[in-house]
């Protein structure tokens, strides 16, 4: 049978309500790419769960295929959220695939232009404030409070049950759960969704690390942080939505959240690219993370099996690529011009 979606294929485990009309894009099924080259230098068995190739290019499509497809079973015509980018773009999607009104609100000036664009060629009508995420997200929780309009930030349960399926699509890969999973942490939904799909799934519990960017790491530092600051946009919170529940996960998988610089995120970035893998600046925190937790003697991965989830694809937030890049040579149309710049 054709896949049809995650909604589909694992409805038996989604705590969705009887009314629930499925409205799918084919999310999920991602590829968990073996990195034999970069295991080998950890001494492990390395896996990366692309998140970045589902239908919006990253990993809110999980959730946002659930949260939709809710609104639309319970009739609601238009849905609301507040975004750094990759919320927007998946939202304003699967809204058109309803044919629902999407309402998007963004921190001004803070969203990098591959997700905005996203959000803008699906036909959200795309509000910038003068504030913060976390301000955004708290306007959209009082409107959607006193009008029909119907929120579908990670803090609508929904989102948690769709995106709680990369769990187990990777235990259906494996056989079992893997020894570590590195993810990144942002406003926390990702990290509390993985732990409860592993539990649920019962083939096997994690140890979890959750990775934050040095200048947005609230769930570190252990208190908000007013303006979040990181080269890494996705994870730009200073109040996450599920901080609590993110905390608890890391704790009870007897793992760990710590916060890594930008230049750490943007080295394993690329890293992650010389071996054909581009994602978003974010998506590689949980590769930074391990790669800082292994250097310093925190985790042994010497013979283990772990799995980085990226999150995001690269043509998410493509800016930091292409301002380092110097303009290409230019030369003649000949043949030995050719030869003269790359050698016999």
């Amino acid at each position: 049978m054709t896949y049809q979606g995650l909604i589909h294929r694992y409805r038996q485990y989604l705590d969705l309500p009887a009314h629930t009309q499925i409205i799918s894009l084919n999310e999920g099924n991602t590829p968990l790419i073996p990195m034999p080259r970069l295991g080998r230098e950890f001494g492990c068995e390395l896996f990366i769960k692309f998140e970045g190739l589902n239908p919006t290019g990253s990993f809110k499509d999980r959730g946002m295929t659930a949260a939709i497809s809710e609104a639309v079973g319970r009739g609601a015509k238009t849905v609301i959220c507040a975004s750094t980018g990759n919320t927007a773009a998946s939202a304003a999607a699967y809204a058109a695939r309803a044919g629902l009104r999407s309402i998007v609100l963004i921190p001004e000036g803070k969203v990098a232009v591959g997700k905005l664009a996203g959000a803008i060629a699906y036909g959200a009508e795309v509000i910038q404030i003068q504030g913060s995420f976390d301000d955004a997200l708290t306007l959209v929780v009082e409107i959607t409070q006193k009008t029909p309009i119907a929120l579908v930030n990670s803090i609508n349960p929904y989102r948690i049950e769709g995106q709680k399926t990369s769990p187990f699509e990777i235990c259906d890969e494996l056989g079992s759960a893997p020894d570590w999973l590195c993810l990144p942490v942002g406003n926390a939904g990702n990290i509390t969704s993985y732990w409860a799909g592993f539990k649920q799934y019962q083939k096997g519990l994690p140890h979890i690390l959750g990775v934050q960017a040095e200048g947005a790491a609230p769930l570190v530092l252990g208190h908000p942080v007013d303006k979040p600051e990181t080269i890494a946009t996705a994870i730009r919170i200073g109040k996450p939505a599920r901080g609590e529940q993110a905390l608890e996960a890391a704790h009870e998988s007897n793992g760990k959240i710590i916060a890594v610089s930008d230049a750490q995120i943007l080295g394993a970035q690329r890293i992650l690219a010389s071996e054909g893998v581009w994602v978003e600046p974010a998506s590689a925190a949980g590769l930074a993370g391990l790669v800082a937790e292994t250097s310093r003697g925190s985790l042994d991965a010497k013979g283990k099996r772990i799995v980085i989830v990226c999150t995001g694809h690269g043509m998410k937030d493509p800016s930091i690529i292409t301002e380092s890049f110097t303009s290409p040579k230019l030369i003649p149309a000949s043949y030995q011009a050719l030869v003269d710049v790359i050698g016999e």
